[in-house]
């Protein structure tokens, strides 16, 4: 089956922001044949599992498609993540094939050495070796053990409370090419994705949400326009150029935007725009106000995890009669429980959880799968949150120790592990606090060793920067001389963001 089918094949399907780099529906299928040619060549089959490792490129699609057109799992892998943290996603997953830009040649060769097993293939599909019985028409042939037949599975790596990313995988059920899941569908009926839809991708590929929209809008028959980075006057500028109808943003990008100067803001015709998305991070309520007032009501906000989970959508309207309100549940049946599972009244603020939505797993975490299910066999985010009356959910945490920066999740025992790890910290706290442009920023709190050096903060900033990705890294290091902790050892974050907050 065709990406696209019934679509015209000159039609545009990959745009490149700023390149402005075109591949029709005709070209872009063309090289995920060639794709599909190289992941047979390599003996992939149903349910196996490949890695990319691409920036904003052009290339990352015929793979991802491929993939998704032959029933294999596929994992993209955050380029910015250090040497370590890449290749233990790509052994975790089990991934037989690393297919990588060459852009990150020198990231590719450290992930390569570090997990042997891997067989890397820089891309792009254009050099790779086709099977010897490449078929008629000087189309690539599939072998038998990889038929186009099947769905894929994309499976992002969420980071852990022990600091390990987790893979979220769904099971490997053979589904038809073509079929759509709830997400896909709600995506078409709320947003109107569709043939005539024009898809501005703001973000990371490497994250679920671009992705995944950027495919879905090239499913439906649409345009996806990617931006390699995100950069708020050329948002515009692109957005009158391709008649953009749907963009993406996090919170953070929507800050940048309003910061632009007036005249720069009326300079582009936005008009062709019919829906406005944003999600990833909590929006403050007076920074939502403005974009509504700025695009008009076509704002929708989404809460959703890469579980598959639950969904939750509010649109303008509904977000000013409900202010702070996530919205209302689109899939899956929410409840608000107590530590104890017994559900709460409207208004009480609890952990929420989902009935009825589709089975996932943590890859090779069966300690953090079976802690996701209740007996009821619910699932949970571990976001705390309160209904009201009408089923609107307020978002009162987002995991409680989750930090959301720029829309990035960070996970604070990741970094607290490290700053321990240095012989003059005796204990090291990380909390999240408000950031203006980024939403939150991440600070450490440390409790130093006596007689530690007076130059300590530099030491860990230089500390940290050679063991953990950029974005990681805390922005801010305080030191306290003791942190509160429980007899039983449990850190009291909330009494350091407290503390924090009152100094």
């Amino acid at each position: 089956m065709r990406l696209g089918m019934g679509v015209p094949e000159d039609k545009a399907a990959l745009v490149m922001g700023g390149s402005g780099l075109e591949w029709t529906f005709g070209e872009l299928q063309r090289r995920i044949d060639q794709a599909v040619a190289m992941l047979a060549a390599h003996g992939l089959r149903f349910g196996d599992h490949i890695a990319v490792l691409f920036a904003n490129e052009p290339e990352l699609f015929p793979v991802v498609w491929a993939a998704q057109r032959t029933g294999l799992y596929y994992t993209p892998v955050n380029w910015h993540l250090t040497a370590d943290e890449a290749a233990y996603i790509v052994a975790d997953c089990g991934a037989t094939v690393l297919f990588a830009s060459p852009t990150h040649r020198e990231l590719t060769e450290r992930i390569t050495a570090a997990v042997p097993a891997v067989v890397t293939v820089i891309a792009g599909v254009e050099s790779a070796p086709a099977p010897a019985d490449a078929g008629r028409a000087g189309r690539p042939a599939v072998g038998g053990d990889l038929p186009q037949a099947w769905e894929g599975f994309a499976m992002f790596y969420s980071s852990g409370t022990t600091g390990r990313p987790k893979g979220i995988a769904r099971p490997a059920v053979r589904t038809p090419i073509g079929a759509t899941g709830p997400i896909d569908e709600l995506m078409r009926r709320l947003y109107g994705l569709g043939p005539d839809s024009v898809y501005l991708s703001t973000g990371p590929l490497y994250h679920a949400a671009p992705l995944g929209w950027s495919t879905a809008a090239q499913r439906a028959g649409g345009t996806a326009v990617v931006m390699e980075r995100f950069d708020p006057l050329p948002t515009l500028e692109l957005i009158e150029r391709y008649r953009v109808t749907h963009v993406q943003f996090v919170p953070t990008m929507m800050q940048r935007l309003l910061r632009l100067p007036d005249e720069d803001r009326r300079r582009y015709d936005l008009s062709s725009l019919r829906t406005v998305i944003h999600a990833a991070a909590p929006c403050p309520v007076d920074l939502k106000r403005e974009i509504i007032d700025w695009f008009g009501p076509i704002v929708w906000e989404y809460y959703a995890g890469s579980e598959g989970n639950g969904y939750f959508a509010i649109d303008s309207a509904d977000w000013l009669a409900h202010p702070g309100s996530v919205g209302r549940a689109m899939y899956g049946t929410p409840h608000v429980l107590d530590d104890e599972g017994t559900e709460l009244p409207p208004g009480e603020i609890g952990t929420i959880w989902f009935e009825g939505t589709a089975a996932f797993a943590y890859h090779n975490d069966a300690e953090k799968t079976a802690g996701a299910f209740n007996d009821k066999g619910w699932s949970t985010l571990g976001d705390v949150g309160r209904l009201d009356a009408d089923g609107y959910l307020y978002l009162s945490d987002r995991r409680v120790d989750l930090i959301i920066s720029g829309g990035v999740n960070i996970y604070p025992q990741e970094i607290e592990n490290v700053l321990t790890a240095h012989p003059a910290v005796r204990d090291a706290a990380v909390v999240g606090v408000p950031d203006q442009e980024m939403g939150q920023r991440v600070v450490a709190v440390v409790q130093a060793e006596p007689g530690a050096d007076f130059g300590l903060g530099e030491q860990l900033f230089a500390h940290c920067r050679a063991r953990l990705a950029g974005f990681k890294c805390p922005r801010e290091i305080v030191f306290a001389d003791e942190l509160p902790r429980l007899p039983s050892g449990k850190l009291l974050r909330r009494w350091v963001r407290d503390w924090l907050a009152a100094a």
